[in-house]
């Protein structure tokens, strides 16, 4: 599978990490007393500034989970929309050539999915493939490009657009004081990102100077399904989120990379680039 083009999509709505904690700060007025705390929790995660779907006074007016979802359809189509005709367009290609959308998300809901929703903003063709993903959580955009790249294996001649929306403001949750939510409010921020691969056989292929994926794979580690996910209730996602994540990191990391790279003929100290998901410094030193 070779790599044809890149690109993203983010909100308007730009905040620096203090003015977001600033707003924050009078979410918490009157539930919890440590106040301080909580302004070390989201400066330790180095996170400088995030993009929002809704401005913060908006955000404040999401009461209920139903009014949180909607804003995830109607932002994340928008965001969706511009980061696949953006990668199209470096692409050199017109969205209706595409032969297949991979879509994975896990901060919203829709049926018909995002992906069928966008096939009249951006005309795909009729005969499209689609693969909507939910669950995968942080892991959606590398194991979404793995499912990629099984697709275009059985179909070289193809092109597929992998799309990924993540609005994670739109999950928050003002009465949980829990210490991975209060973290989790100072980590994560909104946008949306779009990768355009074709099979080898296709002719735009032998043209890209971008990365071919040459083989992927992933590790199941067994019990740890409270390791990192959600808590969905009436009032929406609830982050599950361990400080076992670093240990799992420093247990297991290596080996499995170790093992990868040598069902490839390949080592360690042959590589010169690494794309990693961190999910904040702790977790980065570990890997």
């Amino acid at each position: 599978m070779q790599v044809l083009s890149t690109n993203w999509a983010l909100p308007e709505h730009y905040y620096s990490q203090m003015e977001l904690f600033e707003a924050f700060k009078e979410e918490l007025e009157g539930k919890y007393h440590n106040i301080d705390r909580v302004a070390r929790l989201h400066s330790n995660v180095l996170v400088g500034g995030r993009y929002l779907a809704v401005p913060v006074d908006k955000l404040r007016q999401l009461q209920s989970f139903g009014e949180a979802n909607d804003a995830f359809i109607q932002v994340g189509l928008e965001l969706g929309e511009k980061a696949i005709q953006s990668a199209c367009e470096d692409a050199g290609i017109d969205p209706n050539e595409l032969d297949a959308i991979l879509f994975t998300t896990v901060t919203g809901l829709a049926t018909p999915s995002m992906d069928a929703r966008l096939a009249n903003r951006l005309s795909f063709k009729p005969g499209i493939v689609r693969m909507p993903f939910f669950g995968l959580g942080c892991v959606g955009g590398a194991a979404g490009l793995s499912r990629t790249n099984d697709w275009l294996k059985a179909h070289p001649d193809k092109l597929a657009v992998l799309l990924s929306i993540e609005l994670c403001s739109l999950t928050i949750q003002r009465e949980d004081i829990s210490i991975p939510n209060l973290i989790s409010t100072g980590l994560f921020g909104d946008g949306a990102a779009a990768v355009i691969c074709a099979g080898d056989e296709h002719p735009l292929s032998q043209k890209s100077p971008w990365p071919r994926v040459r083989a992927t794979q992933s590790v199941f580690y067994p019990d740890t399904e409270r390791t990192m996910g959600w808590d969905i209730s009436e009032k929406g996602f609830g982050i599950v989120l361990s400080a076992e994540v670093p240990q799992l990191v420093e247990s297991n990391l290596r080996g499995n990379v170790e093992a990868f790279l040598d069902s490839q003929g390949l080592s360690l100290d042959q590589l010169s680039q690494w794309v990693c998901h961190p999910g904040g410094p702790k977790v980065l030193q570990a890997v």
